[in-house]
């Protein structure tokens, strides 16, 4: 699933193509949406929100929508829409005079008014990638479950919002923290040192995309632990393991040194 930064730099793309410009068409192919119709309103903005998109248009509306697992939205030459519109995963089509915008796979595809976007994205923590960033709320929401493990409780969305198993595990061997210790016997101090690294990180991955968190530039070393299982760990040479974490329907799997992560 992509995560905060992979979400960020989306709405970057839609802004960017977007904003100012008058909608010329849309075609919305979710059965709740299928009479609704954006045509001739200025998009305002595309901002991003934890996971979420939210694209803001003229009128008081949002168009609210979520990737999940295999989503997408594309800016292509506005004639790249009739090719779009053939696909049978196209979820939702916005052009312009110039560009359209193709969403594709969609997990959520929402439009609400603009005051309502609390009922799609009111439930999530504070925003990692927000400039406002509340990190003493943050680490009040994790605290209030002190037994529970550190990977999950940071990979849920509404302690705080933008981290997937990238962003657990790879910050989490950096401070040497197993995913599996309680977020209790952490502590707020570490937690706020923990979060305050995953942010740095995270923005760099928003300014530069190319980025890695190793620093190196050697194929398939750009990780500390993350996708690196049953190789060895950068720092110690220990084989990396992987754990599965949270309850079904929502387990994920991250990645941790057995070593430096004890």
């Amino acid at each position: 699933m992509p995560e905060g930064d992979a979400v960020w730099r989306t709405a970057s793309r839609l802004h960017g193509a977007l904003a100012g410009e008058l909608i010329a068409g849309c075609d919305l192919r979710v059965p709740a949406l299928a009479t609704s119709d954006l045509s001739g309103r200025r998009t305002l903005e595309v901002v991003p929100r934890g996971k979420h998109l939210l694209h803001r248009v003229e009128g008081g509306l949002t168009l609210h929508s979520h990737l999940r697992m295999d989503g997408s939205w594309r800016v292509q030459p506005a004639g790249a829409r009739y090719a779009a519109a053939r696909r049978h995963t196209t979820r939702a089509l916005l052009w312009t005079a110039a560009v359209v915008a193709v969403g594709d796979r969609l997990g959520m595809l929402d439009l609400v008014r603009t005051v309502d976007e609390g009922r799609v994205v009111g439930h999530l923590g504070p925003d990692l990638l927000d400039p406002g960033f509340d990190l003493d709320l943050a680490v009040a929401n994790l605290l209030a479950e002190p037994g529970r493990g550190a990977a999950e409780a940071l990979l849920d969305q509404q302690n705080l919002a933008g981290i997937g198993t990238i962003w657990a595990s790879e910050p989490l061997h950096l401070h040497r923290i197993s995913p599996a210790t309680p977020v209790g016997e952490v502590g707020a101090e570490r937690l706020r040192e923990l979060l305050t690294t995953t942010r740095q990180l995270m923005v760099r991955s928003c300014r530069l995309p190319r980025t890695t968190t190793t620093g190196s530039t050697t194929p398939g070393e750009e990780t500390w632990v993350f996708g690196r299982p049953d190789r060895p760990c950068h720092r110690c040479g220990s084989l990396v393991r992987q754990l599965t974490v949270g309850s079904a329907p929502r387990e994920r799997i991250v990645s941790y040194c057995p070593t430096c992560q004890r």
